[in-house]
C-alpha cells in the first residue's frame, strides 16, 4: 500500500509539500498563528492554552512570546518551562523535540525541513523532512540557526548567531557559522 504524502514526510522519505491534506493542514496553523501572534498582551495561561490548540506537547511553564512562525505546530513538543522569545521560527514538517528548562533567545531558527542535494530531484518540487531534538536546559542565543537532523545534548550553549549544522554533545558550548566546540570558560 502506497504511502500518503504526510505518512512520507514523517518518516523521512521523500515527499510533495503541495499535497492536499499538508496543504490544509499548513492552512489551518496559519490560521492559528494569526490568533497565537493577536494574543502577545494576553497573559502566559491565555497563550499557554491556545498553544495547547495546535502544539503536539506543551509542557507545564512552556512560554512562546508572540510572533511565532510553524510550518505546521503539530509536530512540536515543548518540555516544561521552555522559553522561546519572539519572534522564533520552526518549520516543524518533522518532530522538533525541545526538553524542559530549555531558553531560547529572539529570532533563532530551527528547521526541519530540507531539500534534496541532487538538482534534479530538487527541481522536481520533492523536499525531505529530518527531526531536530534539543535537550534539557539548552541556551541557544538569539539569531541562531539550526539546521534539519540536529541533535543538540542536555546542558549545552548555543552562541548567539551560530548556525548549527551538525549535532552538539551534551554540556559543550558552540559559535560559528558553521557552529564549532569551544573550549569551556570561567
Amino acid at each position: 500500500m502506497a504511502l500518503s504524502e504526510k505518512e512520507k514526510m514523517l518518516s523521512g522519505q521523500p515527499y510533495r509539500p503541495g499535497d492536499p491534506e499538508l496543504q490544509a493542514a499548513m492552512a489551518a496553523a496559519k490560521h492559528w498563528m494569526v490568533r497565537y501572534n493577536a494574543a502577545l498582551a494576553e497573559s502566559p495561561t491565555v497563550r499557554r492554552e491556545l498553544l495547547r490548540e495546535r502544539l503536539g506537547e506543551v509542557g507545564d511553564g512552556a512560554v512562546i512570546r508572540p510572533p511565532f512562525h510553524c510550518d505546521y505546530g503539530s509536530h512540536i513538543r515543548l518540555g516544561a518551562g521552555v522559553f522561546l522569545n519572539y519572534n522564533c521560527v520552526i518549520l516543524d514538517v518533522a518532530e522538533v523535540s525541545i526538553g524542559e528548562g530549555t531558553q531560547i533567545g529572539p529570532a533563532v531558527q530551527i528547521y526541519a525541513a530540507d531539500h534534496p542535494r541532487d538538482p534534479q530531484a530538487r527541481a522536481s518540487g520533492l523536499e525531505l523532512a529530518r527531526p531536530v531534538r534539543i535537550g534539557r536546559n539548552v541556551w541557544i542565543g538569539g539569531g541562531a540557526i539550526v539546521l534539519p537532523g540536529v541533535s543538540i545534548g542536555d546542558g549545552a550553549v548555543v552562541g548567539a548567531g551560530s548556525v548549527v549544522t551538525r549535532d552538539v554533545p551534551a554540556g559543550a558550548t558552540v559559535v560559528g557559522n558553521p557552529a564549532r566546540v569551544v573550549p569551556p570558560r570561567d
